[in-house]
C-alpha cells in the first residue's frame, strides 16, 4: 500500500488529521496536470496553475463523501475536478452573449486538441456526457487523456485495462466525439 493509498483510506475513514498530510505528498504530481491542462488554455487566462491545483484539491478534500480506491482513482478524481472548474470557468465567460458563433474542434493526430475558447469546451463537454450517457469506461479515457494528460498506458492503469483494450477504446471514442462535434457546426 502506497503512501498515498494509506492517507487516502484514513481519510475515508474520518482522520482528519490526514488531510493535511496528503497534499505534500501529491502536490507535484496535481500541479504537474494543472500545467499541462493550463498549457493547453488559450494566452491570457488568468486562472494560473497553482490555483486550479488548490481549488480543485479543496473540491476533493472538501467534499462529503471522499471514496478513492486507491491513488489511480484519487488522480482521476482530480483531473475530473480540473475538468469541472474549467468547464464552469468556460460557462461563464460565455454568459455574455457572444453573438451564437460555435468554433471548430480539431481531432486529429494522436490527441484531441483544443484552442480552449470557452464555446469549444463546451461543446466537447455536452458531447462527453453523451457519450458517457453510451458508453462511461470511453468518456472516462477522453476525460483522462484530455484533460489530465495521461499517456494511454497510464490511463489504462488508472481504468484498470489492458493498453490494447485503452487503444481501441481510445480510436472509438476520438471518432464518436469527431462525428458529434462535426454534427454540431
Amino acid at each position: 500500500m502506497t503512501d498515498v493509498t494509506r492517507i487516502l483510506a484514513a481519510i475515508e475513514g474520518g482522520d482528519t488529521r490526514a488531510v493535511d498530510e496528503l497534499l505534500p505528498i501529491v502536490y507535484n504530481e496535481l500541479r504537474a496536470l494543472a500545467e499541462y491542462r493550463m498549457a493547453r488554455e488559450s494566452p491570457g487566462q488568468t486562472l494560473q496553475a497553482t490555483a486550479l491545483v488548490h481549488e480543485a484539491y479543496l473540491r476533493l478534500i472538501g467534499g462529503e463523501h471522499c471514496d478513492w480506491d486507491g491513488r489511480g482513482h484519487f488522480f482521476a478524481a482530480a483531473a475530473e475536478a480540473m475538468r469541472r472548474i474549467l468547464i464552469d470557468r468556460a460557462r461563464a465567460k460565455g454568459a455574455v452573449k457572444r453573438g451564437g458563433g460555435r468554433a471548430r474542434v480539431s481531432l486529429t493526430g494522436d490527441q484531441v486538441t483544443l484552442d480552449a475558447v470557452p464555446q469549444e469546451i463546451l461543446d466537447l463537454d455536452e458531447a462527453l456526457g453523451r457519450l458517457a450517457e453510451e458508453d462511461p469506461a470511453k468518456a472516462d479515457l477522453v476525460k483522462l487523456r484530455f484533460f489530465a494528460g495521461l499517456s494511454l498506458p497510464q490511463a489504462a492503469t488508472v481504468l484498470g485495462i489492458s493498453t490494447t483494450t485503452a487503444d481501441r477504446h481510445w480510436a472509438y471514442a476520438r471518432a464518436w466525439l469527431y462525428n458529434e462535434l462535426r454534427r454540431e457546426e
